[in-house]
């Protein structure tokens, strides 16, 4: 008997706990059962938090931004001023008018200083606003054709007749990471 009147003081120091006591035993009422079921969604929350975290935050520090060509071009002996002239002329017609119809926004021609065996003599970069589909590709070449009064086929021979100038050593493709 004095037991139960211990606990039954020890639990008057504090409020609302004596309410769960009734006769020495734990009377568990609906308060008492809510607050069991929101101690264990929370320690469910907690135990899933750090498997969840890195999910949300999977947020990048960068967005994907334009797209450049860079074409490694190998100029053969005696050939560099032909190759610029092709360069200054016919090519930056072509990418001037890509500038105009907004299929590109900039090229550029960079030479490659003291090339050291199989390394290329020039760099063509060009930076499109985005990749572009077949039909838009094809659209535009027709518009290129028609502007230097030409086609497919004598376009392609035109290039094959600048492998007396130039070697073409391969082209990279690669879309800018814009960080935030």
């Amino acid at each position: 008997m004095n037991m139960k009147r211990a606990n039954r003081a020890a639990a008057a120091d504090r409020p609302g706990l004596l309410a769960q006591f009734s006769n020495g035993s734990l009377n568990l009422g609906v308060k008492s059962m809510k607050l069991m079921k929101s101690a264990a969604l929370a320690s469910v929350m907690m135990m899933a938090l750090p498997v969840a975290a890195p999910a949300f935050a999977q947020e990048s520090n960068y967005d994907l931004g334009n797209v450049w060509s860079a074409s490694r071009i190998n100029v053969l002996p005696g050939q560099f001023e032909n190759y610029m002239d092709h360069l200054a002329g016919q090519w930056k017609k072509v990418n001037e008018f890509a500038k105009a119809e907004g299929m590109l926004v900039e090229y550029h021609v960079l030479s490659t200083n003291n090339a050291r065996d199989g390394e290329p003599d020039l760099i063509l970069v060009i930076e499109y606003k985005d990749y572009y589909s077949k039909a838009q590709q094809e659209a535009f070449n027709k518009k290129v054709n028609a502007m230097l009064a030409s086609d497919d086929r004598s376009r392609t021979a035109e290039s094959g007749a600048r492998s007396s100038m130039r070697e073409l050593m391969g082209s990279t493709e690669y879309q800018e990471l814009v960080l935030k």
